[in-house]
């Protein structure tokens, strides 16, 4: 798999297109799973791993790369199937997710794919490991299980919901009561952690688990004459999600006279640089990286001061 990754600018040109690349693998047996591309940083066969006390079950010991220590993570296992045994087979998958890099133990890596989003669905009800995929797609007459890899490292190292009290201003979260924001993501472990710090300011929230949903939330609440931005005090949005992702969205929304002057934020895992750039682009009002409480209750104030002239 050397060079996998070459050419990452040129697969940037995908994204606001409503397009993305997977890289495809396995864990045990045939079956393949993925994830995006844009979130992975190098493939490496599998390194030499030092093992550490009071580790997690499913963190394999840790690795020395390029003067960092990072830990390895055995995917499957932590997706609830038999764990992997390390060998000279294995390979690993360096991430970075929410500001920390990672690795994934896992059996094998197949091939890069480029994608459509709308050809990205939701896992089917019922499904053995739903709770750790936030999608499914087919390839070459196959199903490919995307897998929800936020879940996956909450589960391994709980976040911190809570906001500091020092960034929370008592003058503006007076206003912040009964306000309503659109929470856009398809990671359940996503919408439960924004949730949560938004709930403990004082907002509501509505929700939607792709970007299609929530356009269709949008224009139905404008047909039926409610002004989505006078009802949502802004719309937080994941970049990737199933059937369309977060630049799409946006795009939609800001042809559409009707809702154009909603106020949207971009709320990803993915590289902040290139999001900065993909937020001009399309045109977001901002941009904030996963997940930061006082970040995200900042953005919350400061959108409430605008608009109370504070």
């Amino acid at each position: 798999m050397s060079g996998i990754l070459d050419s990452v600018d040129s697969r940037t040109q995908l994204v606001g297109e409503n397009r993305l690349e997977i890289l495809t693998f396995q864990l045990h047996g045939h079956q393949q799973y993925a994830i995006n591309v844009f979130k992975i940083q190098e493939v490496l066969p599998l390194p030499n791993l030092t093992l550490i006390p009071h580790r997690h079950p499913h963190v394999c010991g840790v690795t020395h790369l390029r003067g960092a220590t990072i830990p390895v993570i055995d995917l499957s296992a932590a997706i609830g199937m038999r764990p992997i045994i390390p060998d000279e087979k294995c390979t690993i998958i360096v991430t970075e997710y929410n500001r920390s890099v990672q690795a994934f133990l896992v059996g094998g890596v197949s091939r890069i794919v480029n994608l459509n989003w709308e050809d990205i669905l939701p896992p089917p009800q019922g499904s053995g490991r739903q709770n750790f995929l936030t999608a499914i797609t087919r390839i070459d007459e196959k199903i490919v299980e995307i897998i929800d890899v936020e879940k996956v490292l909450a589960e391994i190292s709980p976040y911190d919901t809570d906001v500091s009290d020092d960034v929370l201003d008592p003058r503006v979260m007076q206003y912040a009561h009964g306000l309503e924001i659109l929470l856009v993501d398809d990671s359940t472990v996503a919408i439960s952690q924004a949730s949560e710090t938004l709930h403990k300011i004082g907002i509501k929230v509505t929700s939607r688990s792709d970007g299609l949903q929530a356009l269709e939330h949008l224009k139905q609440l404008a047909d039926s004459g409610v002004n989505p931005p006078d009802k949502y005090l802004m719309l937080i949005t994941d970049a990737e999600m199933p059937s369309m992702d977060g630049y799409r969205l946006t795009t939609e929304i800001r042809n559409d006279p009707r809702m154009k002057d909603l106020f949207i934020v971009l709320h990803t895992s993915l590289s902040g640089g290139f999001n900065k750039a993909m937020v001009e682009k399309v045109g977001c009002n901002d941009f904030l990286s996963k997940f930061q409480p006082d970040m995200l209750a900042q953005v919350v104030q400061n959108r409430i001061k605008s608009i109370k002239g504070l």
